[in-house]
């Protein structure tokens, strides 16, 4: 029996209580230091908390320690990882090998930022024990499939949905070469959603101000069950810098689909915690935060997988303009307008330009101020649902564990047994005056705040003892505390297998080496040589980028694939605003683009 995962982000304890309660099997957080999104750390103190509420549910807690260490910070590391155990976490999410060379006693999980993308390197993270390996954005269906196929005896995890990095995560070295921010420590300046004029050998501009490089966000929804049959077991919901309604309504939207698909194959999977939700709300993922969204690269390449003229949410599209007044308008379409919801369109110039809404009267619509730029026949998308949001700042979900209850006669008292767990009161066999069957069920049913719903109690045939009310509740707590005590903790890392020849790069400080247990973690597997990281020596002319997106194919001139013979004169260079440009490199061999610094 397989064991499927929907694994959420947790901006806070607060979203990650949310994602469990909307169905999440795991939820991933960062603690109060080394995270890939430095901007949201959390206390230890509530990463327990978190814990203790998820592993009610069987459920687990994974904590991101995925950025590179200096040899400065080699000691706090090792302390709160220390401390991360205590507070019961399930796994750490890594990407510096130093932290592997510090033999930490919880399960590792090799981070999406350790570049994941080949049968060789998810073997080689397996034979260092990693349980887990978090594969790249980038990676087709076919290609999971061949890496589960070739390293069979490791977990792997797979994004779903949320925004993509237009670089292959963890060789991003952009933010740091422009503005000493480096994604490699969590302090991302997404280099990737800003505006550049693209150039050719020449200068002539063939586009300007435009997002190049930034992505659209990825759904996979209607692709889960590709997925799992190529083999993945953790399904990945990006957005720890997202809020509570947010992870509420996509959490509810994978969950329903997950449960839906193992309703088809119950023989051979289940879901990897327990308890299932009802929700006072239908999830709807156009309904929160998104770029437009793709399937990336899941079915090979495809065209329509950035958003060139905004990085912003523009929502779901609710129709068209129709008729404009000096202080209202009124909309051509089927959709419901409540007062505050947010508007956007896009305006001749190609930029995007929102709006609130002060009062909707049915499709007549009452900005609080009219925008200069909107004109009949524009498509308009709406990025903020006042009654949306309404719904999921609301309490929205009922998580419930069904148990079934047995009650007992045992030579000194009575015991209570369900779901593996069983308890026992001392208590003097009272012959009971009258039948008490409806007491006993009603008072071992009563589960209150409880994770569990009893779905029956069973009784002898022939039971016929008074057991007083206060007895049986103090029995039913017991077994509550049994049951919520009994989360099997998976402390230890996973035995590495056979040692497999590590996975080199042909620039050394792609490796991310910034300590001296890395460069000692390396050395022991024959590669002394390796660079200090980009952030330790700031190279010139430097390769920041590896990205599967590639704008030769994206605009229409790439001859491999069917497209038009390009007229411009190569390199192509990327021109920011302030003058900075970046040459292009088109490596057709392996269907990627390299982004390289001119300075």
């Amino acid at each position: 029996m397989t064991n499927l995962e929907l694994l959420a982000p947790a901006k806070n304890l607060e979203c990650g209580m949310a994602a469990i309660d909307h169905g999440a099997d795991a939820v991933y957080i960062g603690a109060p230091r080394f995270g890939a999104r430095a901007a949201v750390g959390n206390s230890v103190d509530d990463i327990r908390r978190l814990c203790q509420y998820a592993h009610q549910y069987d459920a687990r807690v994974y904590v991101t320690v995925n950025t590179i260490i200096y040899d400065s910070e080699l000691e706090a590391i090792r302390q709160l990882i220390g401390e991360l155990a205590e507070a019961g976490v399930d796994a750490i999410l890594v990407q510096d090998m130093g932290i592997v060379q510090l033999n930490p006693q919880l399960p590792l999980h090799a981070s999406t930022q350790t570049d994941n993308r080949t049968a060789a390197k998810v073997r080689w993270l397996r034979s260092l024990g990693f349980r887990r390996v978090v594969l790249a954005r980038e990676l087709s269906v076919q290609e999971i499939a061949d890496i589960h196929r070739q390293v069979p005896d490791v977990e792997l995890e797979v994004f779903v949905h949320g925004a993509l990095c237009v670089s292959y995560s963890g060789l991003c070295y952009a933010s740091q070469h422009c503005f000493a921010r480096s994604a490699n420590r969590g302090a991302c300046a997404q280099f990737c959603r800003m505006k550049f004029d693209l150039l050719d050998a020449d200068d002539n501009e063939l586009e300007h101000q435009r997002h190049l490089l930034s992505l659209k966000d990825m759904n996979q929804l209607e692709h889960l069950d590709e997925l799992i049959l190529a083999g993945a077991t953790s399904f990945k919901i990006e957005g720890r810098l997202k809020d509570a309604t947010y992870v509420k309504n996509v959490v509810a939207a994978y969950s329903q689909r997950l449960n839906a698909f193992i309703d088809r194959h119950a023989d051979a999977y289940r879901r990897a915690s327990r308890g299932r939700c009802t929700y006072s709300f239908t999830p709807n993922l156009r309904k929160t935060f998104n770029r437009g969204f793709t399937t990336y690269f899941l079915q090979g390449r495809q065209p329509d997988i950035f958003s060139p003229d905004t990085p912003k949410a523009m929502g779901e599209f609710v129709g068209t303009v129709k008729e404009l007044r000096r202080d209202s308008f009124n909309v051509a379409g089927t959709a419901a307008f409540a007062n505050g919801d947010g508007l956007c369109y896009m305006d001749g110039n190609r930029e995007l330009q929102g709006f609130r809404v002060n009062r909707a009267e049915g499709n007549r619509l009452y900005p609080q101020q009219m925008p200069r730029t909107l004109r009949p026949g524009m498509a308009l998308y709406r990025n903020n649902d006042q009654e949306f949001e309404r719904l999921l700042s609301r309490p929205s979900s009922e998580r419930r564990i069904p148990v079934s209850l047995r009650l007992s006669v045992t030579t000194d008292g009575f015991s209570l047994s369900g779901d593996g767990v069983t308890v026992s009161m001392a208590c003097e066999h009272q012959t009971a005056a009258k039948p008490q069957r409806d007491n006993i069920v009603r008072q071992l049913s009563r589960m209150g705040g409880t994770p569990y719903e009893c779905s029956g109690v069973e009784l002898a045939d022939d039971f016929g003892w008074f057991i007083p009310s206060s007895l049986l509740a103090d029995l039913r707590r017991q077994w509550v505390a049994a049951r919520l005590a009994r989360h099997t903790v998976l402390h230890g890392s996973s035995v590495p297998s056979a040692p497999a020849a590590p996975v080199t790069y042909p620039v050394g400080y792609l490796h991310n080496v910034a300590n001296r247990e890395a460069r000692a973690f390396y050395a022991a597997h024959g590669m002394a040589d390796v660079a200090p990281a980009f952030e330790l020596q700031a190279p010139r002319q430097a390769l920041l980028m590896q990205c599967r997106h590639c704008l030769r194919y994206s605009l229409g001139y790439c001859v491999k694939h069917g497209g038009a013979k390009p007229s411009w004169r190569e390199p192509l260079m990327l021109r920011l605003s302030d003058g900075r440009r970046f040459r292009l490199e088109f490596d057709c061999r392996h269907c990627q683009m390299n982004v390289y610094a001119e300075d």
